[in-house]
């Protein structure tokens, strides 16, 4: 958790502000061994990084599964997951965020220290190469400030909020998947049957 002097700190973000729409039911929620998937990712982002916040949308605020941890609020739920990861960016522009979204069970903090390990902040970003088509998968990775600069700005010019197209321009340091459904998230029933079976 130390840091390099002259590199940005890093810090935790857990994305859990979306809709859930295809599951039908709140997705950080859920619990798998007894503990709620938001409160899982959030523990394993503490063994990664000192400080760790959670992005939710303003309606979230007061929802009992999320209000016990730190929050900051979304800026715009129009443009999916970048705009839990530019609120984190607006709270604090200077620090790099290790960001893990909350529907991803199978992540672990062997995971996530691999990224810590292999962070080149001159890289723009850090993150694993997607199992189907060697792209970043940028819902378990670290953003560099300057990336989430011009993500900032590349929004506000309606260039688009894809984090991995984002990613692919700041040429990131990329790890080989960790295993095939490592990465993998919920999102519909028979993602959660799958889970559950296995």
């Amino acid at each position: 958790m130390s840091k390099q002097p002259g590199q940005a700190p890093l810090r935790g973000l857990v994305l859990a502000g979306g809709r859930s729409d295809r599951l039908g039911r709140d997705k950080a929620a859920l619990a798998i061994s007894g503990m709620s998937l938001l409160e899982r990712a959030v523990t394993l982002l503490s063994a990664a990084v000192d400080d760790v916040m959670v992005s939710v949308r303003p309606d979230q605020r007061a929802d009992h599964v999320r209000r016990r941890f730190r929050l900051v609020l979304d800026d715009d739920e129009r443009i999916g997951p970048a705009a839990g990861v530019l609120a984190a960016h607006r709270l604090d522009p200077r620090s790099a965020w290790l960001v893990l979204a909350c529907d991803m069970p199978r992540v672990s903090a062997a995971h996530l220290q691999a990224l810590v390990a292999a962070r080149r902040p001159d890289r723009g970003g850090t993150a694993y190469r997607s199992i189907t088509d060697d792209r970043p998968e940028p819902l378990c990775a670290i953003f560099e400030p300057a990336t989430l600069t011009a993500l900032r700005e590349a929004v506000d010019a309606g260039h688009g909020s894809s984090l991995r197209d984002l990613l692919l321009r700041v040429h990131p340091v990329l790890l080989d998947a960790p295993g095939r459904d490592a990465l993998g998230s919920i999102n519909t029933t028979e993602d959660l049957e799958n889970l559950t079976r296995s």
